[in-house]
């Protein structure tokens, strides 16, 4: 007895139906195709009628053209297969063949040079024999010639195989990531042909150091660009491999000795301050704390107080050293570690500090621009870069609440404990900006990505800033004291620097311990600065991730560390 098959040309399908009536098929010719002895059922109305003759016989010539093309599928898949086959009989005999060959370096060659990958050392060495070594980048093998573009860190280099070098064992099983030693005449890339640097090694001699494994355990199977992003972060030693990973790395190291050197012409002196410490500077809410000999200590939040002591005896002095913040924010700008640039300066005006910050940053970026290296890697990163422009926009934080508020940028409302005010229908209660609230990051930022230029936003509320920070007079009818404070905000990345001129009388910190609740006694050598020669002076600190990120147009700090900590990540 035949088995009923239904189907529904309106609300059936071919690719998931089953020819029940809760599953139709969506064709005659399908249903006829799979089922050929079967009985047919067509929805017409409400139920499930047998279909007519002509629709039946129309329904047959669909079923043949269905089988014609899986008999074409079946000849196709038969045929590849023993291509396959073929191909992969043709690659076995190769391999046991490769076996038997054996690379021998040709004695009568010149002796060939140790070169690195460096673009400018590698150009003086063309036409000339070299030695080469790294790691297998790029990995192309095309009729019987194989190009391999290495990379040792310094640079990448095209090298070809032919003949004999590209019939060995270790050519025919050559993985990505693999280290190798090659050796070979470097020539200028043929016209109209492109690979780094313009050159190319010719390659007569080479062999495998370190051999990465294939399969599944291969490097691309291993990590892609789609990988999630928690693949990414623990296995950020392969990401670092990768050429955007590295340029960003290259780029922060260059940007770190274009701050040095700025500083430096600056009259500044580099110290180095301990990142073990007992004191806090930014309040104990972000404190790491440890044991340290039974002793409680932290991990430093800044070192400015330390930097603070060497102006007496090392006039102005900067530091590049390790910041922690045990604050649990998991947004793209923030890290658990960072690396914080700070400056102090003595006998200066608040006018001078806004002055000389700018200034660092300008002939940073002059620096970085005007070296070809850094330079061709700001242009890789971010190609529409282009230097900021001087003087700084400079706008005092009233002025910045105004501004915000003409802009209809608000707030979300809290309660007296932070907590978020949210409506009837669970929503953030939003509120405009008053003199005294502590803009939020997504509103500074919108107002930066506004007006779209740097900008130092200054004289923050004492309430919203740290005990050490110079307060300006308060002035008749105003409510709120504020400080020589500022800010400096970047397009794309918000806050980079932020800086104060600093308490110079020793009875005012005296008082602001108290008022912060602050034992002073741990302080005693911070105090002694007020004590035994006081000035005026300032300082700031700049936060190395975020700078870069704006320089290389990065989407999160974390690309911009070399083994980023935020929240719940430590490893690698």
């Amino acid at each position: 007895m035949s088995s009923n098959i239904h189907v529904d040309e309106t609300a059936g399908s071919d690719d998931t139906g089953k020819g029940t009536p809760e599953a139709p098929y969506g064709s005659l010719a399908f249903a006829l195709f799979t089922h050929p002895g079967a009985t047919l059922l067509i929805r017409k109305d409400a139920t499930y009628e047998e279909p007519t003759q002509s629709a039946l016989k129309k329904a047959k010539k669909g079923a043949d053209g269905l089988e014609k093309k899986k008999k074409k599928a079946e000849e196709l898949a038969e045929r590849d297969a023993q291509l396959k086959a073929q191909e992969r009989e043709r690659k076995q005999k190769l391999i046991e063949e490769s076996k038997k060959i054996v690379l021998e370096e040709d004695s009568s060659l010149p002796k060939a040079q140790k070169a690195s990958m460096c673009l400018a050392k590698l150009t003086e060495l063309r036409s000339q024999r070299v030695r080469v070594s790294g790691w297998v980048h790029r990995l192309r093998d095309q009729k019987e010639i194989i190009f391999i573009v290495l990379r040792d860190g310094t640079g990448y280099l095209q090298c070809v195989l032919t003949g004999r070098v590209a019939q060995t064992y270790d050519a025919l099983t050559l993985t990505l990531e693999s280290s190798v030693e090659l050796y070979g005449t470097l020539q200028a890339v043929p016209e109209g042909k492109s690979a780094p640097g313009g050159h190319e090694l010719i390659v007569d001699y080479w062999k495998v150091l370190g051999a990465a494994p294939g399969a599944e355990d291969a490097f691309s199977n291993r990590l892609n660009e789609k990988s999630d992003p928690s693949i990414l972060a623990d296995l950020r030693h392969l990401v670092l491999r990768g050429e955007t990973a590295s340029a960003v790395l290259k780029l922060r190291a260059a940007l770190l000795s274009a701050f040095r050197d700025s500083l430096v012409s600056h009259d500044l002196l580099e110290v180095t301050p301990p990142c073990l410490v007992q004191t806090q500077v930014e309040g104990g809410a972000t404190l790491f704390k440890l044991d340290y000999y039974g002793q409680p200590a932290f991990l430093t939040q800044s070192s400015q107080l330390y930097l603070e002591t060497c102006l007496p005896s090392l006039g102005d002095v900067f530091c590049v050293q390790e910041s922690f913040r045990a604050e649990n924010s998991h947004t793209r700008r923030h890290l658990s570690e960072y690396t914080h640039l700070e400056a102090e300066l003595a006998f200066i005006t608040f006018d001078d500090l806004m002055s000389h910050i700018e200034a660092i940053i300008c002939e940073t970026v002059d620096r970085l621009l005007a070296n070809p290296t850094s330079a061709s890697l700001i242009k890789q990163l971010n190609p529409s870069f282009t230097a900021p422009a001087r003087p700084f926009k400079r706008m005092a934080y009233a002025d910045a609440i105004k501004w915000l508020n003409e802009h209809g940028i608000q707030h979300e409302a809290e309660d007296a404990e932070g907590n978020v005010i949210k409506d009837e229908q669970g929503n953030p209660k939003m509120v405009e900006h008053v003199v005294g609230d502590d803009i939020a990051e997504a509103a500074e930022r919108r107002m930066t990505d506004i007006l779209g230029v740097p900008m130092f936003l200054y004289g923050f509320p004492a309430e919203l800033k740290a005990f050490y920070m110079k307060k300006i007079p308060k002035g008749e009818g105003e409510e709120h004291v504020f400080t020589e404070s500022c800010d400096l905000l970047m397009p794309g990345v918000g806050e980079i620097v932020g800086g104060s001129m600093r308490i110079a009388d020793e009875q005012e910190l005296l008082a602001a311990y108290g008022r912060e609740g602050i034992d002073a006694s741990p302080y005693y050598w911070f105090t002694d600065q007020r004590k035994y020669g006081t000035c005026e002076h300032g300082g700031y600190g700049l936060g190395v991730e975020r700078f870069l990120a704006w320089l290389a147009n990065r989407f999160t700090v974390r690309e911009c560390s070399l083994y980023p900590r935020w929240p719940s990540r430590a490893t690698p």
